[in-house]
This record gives C-alpha cells, structure tokens and sequence, in this order.
C-alpha cells in the first residue's frame, strides 16, 4: 500500500504559499490515497519559540488543514511530539547519516546566514529527522516543494545506507510528489523572495486567516511591472511578479498558466488583479470562516490530534520495534 506522508510546521500566519503548495495539494491526494499528516512541533523548536504560541499555532495548523477538506475520520492527522518513534529514529539516522551530507543541505545554510556557529544541533540534523518522519511509517510518496527536494535526496541516501549497513531490504525508496501549479509561491512585494510570514511587510502575504476586505487590499497593492500581460509563458522570463500573481490565479482556478496567458494576455495589471480578487475571496473566505469556527473550539482540536496521535503510534510503534531489533537494541 502506498503511504503519503506530509509535515507542516506550525510556525502561525498560515499564507497563501502553504495552501497553494502544501494543504491544497493533500487534499487532492487523500481522495485515493492513505495519508498521514504531521504537525512537525519538533521541527519547529530547531529555533527558539514561545511555548503559548507553539500550542497556538499547532492548533491553527489542524484547524486550516480541515477547514480546508482534510478529513480527519479517514486520513491520520497528529503532532509529531507525540509519537517517541519520530525522535528515536531520528538519532538512529543521526548515526547513520554522514556530516559531509549535512555540510551540502543548502536550507540550513540559507537559515543560519552568517550566525551558522551560534545555530542550534537541531536546526543542522533536522533533515535526518525529517527522513525519520517518513520512513518510520514506510512512507513511499512525499509531496514537496521545490525547496525540499534536497531533503528528500537525503532521505532516499539514508535509507539505501541503513539497508546497505544491515543487509535488509527493509526502507522502501521514497519518491516525490511535486504537485500543481504555483509550488513555490512568492511575495506580493517581490517576486524574486518566496512568500514567508517573516517578510516585515504584512502585504507580502495573504494569510488563511485573511478577511474578504484584507484579500483585496494585500493583491490590489501587489507589486507588478509596467507592461501588459503576457500573452505566453515564456514571455514571463524576467517578469518574476508577472509570473507569481499568473501563477496564483491557475493554481486557484485549477488550470494551466498557459490557459491564463491566453485569456488575461495584453490586459493591464488592474483589469487582471481585479479577477484575481474574485477568485482569491471565492476560494479562501468558506476557509477562513471554517478556521475561525474551529479556532474558537480548542478542546475540540486538541481531541482531533490525540485520536490522530493514538492511530499514527499504532503504524509507528511496530516499525520501531523491527527498527531496534535489525540494529541490535534490546527492547520488548
């Protein structure tokens, strides 16, 4: 059986590039596949955060995962923290894993900038947690962006080393899934930076918790270029805002960004921008009306990830236990 999993991490200001790049995508997926989805709060502590805010956000994350489709009676949703097996495996990996492939992973460099000797152990080794993450549960299809694909690669050298070390055919080799229009969506301000809720301009980003009235303002004050649209796509090189707000509106809309040159080409920004409004406020407000909903029941979330935690143990714990069998760990 194919296993999809998925990790999101609950950092708050859920925006625009994680529906379109992540929780829209999974919720195509589970219409015929068994996935499981992970709220990665030990990823999120690589960097210091606000234990109030953790839980918060944590549970803004499941409320817009379902708000947005997800069902949680048919797929697994949890918080990664409350499965040991993420954390053992994942110094399993550590001791598997070879610095040399960590010294190459190019986020961590990205992340840690100049301050890489003050960056956390964590924030350096995450990504062999992150192959934890999939293949304690055998995972065989991951969707990612374009920007975790490097960390996949390394997955995949893990799990080929650890049945390489033990002679067992035991990790299966795990496959991307790069999904739809606008994977990588970017920031209303600057086409070349990838939409992030730590931009300091709130008008970067339209976020899930966005009214109609906000929608509207942040994608009328998009940055753009003086010129008409482009009547195709490869007119679009070297207009990158062109490309990101073209790409937005087929990614809302279902369809190709060669169907939206066709049928917005040599219209003015204004003209398109407007559509692009409607499009947005149609798709996201039921979404964030949901979230809200959800948001004002707490205890109702956190049950949603305990019976989620229960289920995802029940795979994991198993696995594990082969897991510490096959490296020669005395367990039950």
């Amino acid at each position: 059986m194919d296993i999809i999993f998925s990790g999101i991490q609950p950092t708050g200001n859920l925006h625009l590039g994680n529906y379109l790049g992540a929780i829209r995508n999974w919720v195509q997926l589970q219409k015929d596949k068994f996935c499981i989805f992970c709220v990665v709060d030990l990823h999120a502590i690589t960097v210091w955060q606000a234990p109030d805010k953790l839980r918060q956000h944590t549970r803004e994350v499941v409320a817009a995962m379902i708000a947005s489709g997800i069902d949680s009676e048919k797929q697994i949703i949890f918080n990664q923290s409350r499965v040991s097996g993420h954390a053992e495996l994942a110094w399993i990996f550590n001791c598997v894993s070879r610095i040399g492939w960590l010294n190459r992973m190019t986020q961590f460099k990205e992340k840690a900038g100049r301050n890489r000797e003050n960056a956390s152990v964590g924030l350096f080794a995450y990504p062999n947690l992150m192959a934890a993450d999939i293949l304690l549960y055998k995972g065989t299809q991951v969707p990612v962006g374009a920007d975790q694909k490097q960390h996949l690669e390394l997955t995949r050298d893990i799990a080929q080393k650890f049945n390489s070390d033990f002679g067992i055919d035991f990790f299966p080799i795990v496959e991307p899934l790069i999904l739809g229009e606008a994977t990588r969506v970017m920031s209303l301000r600057d086409g070349m930076s990838k939409m992030s809720k730590s931009d300091p301009s709130e008008l970067s980003r339209v976020t899930m918790v966005d009214d109609s009235d906000l929608i509207s303002k942040k994608i009328r004050k998009a940055k753009t270029d003086p010129n008409p649209l482009p009547h195709d796509v490869r007119s679009l090189e070297g207009r990158p805002e062109a490309q990101n707000l073209m790409a937005i509106f087929a990614a809302l809309s279902d369809t190709k960004l060669e169907i939206v040159c066709e049928r917005f080409g040599g219209l003015p920004f204004s003209k398109f921008k407007e559509e692009l409004i409607d499009l947005a406020v149609a798709v996201l407000s039921p979404i964030q009306s949901e979230m809200v909903r959800l948001l004002n029941d707490p205890a109702e979330l956190d049950r949603i990830l305990s019976v989620g935690s229960e289920r995802a143990n029940a795979l994991a714990y198993p696995t594990m236990q082969e897991i510490k069998k096959i490296v020669g760990l005395l367990s039950e």
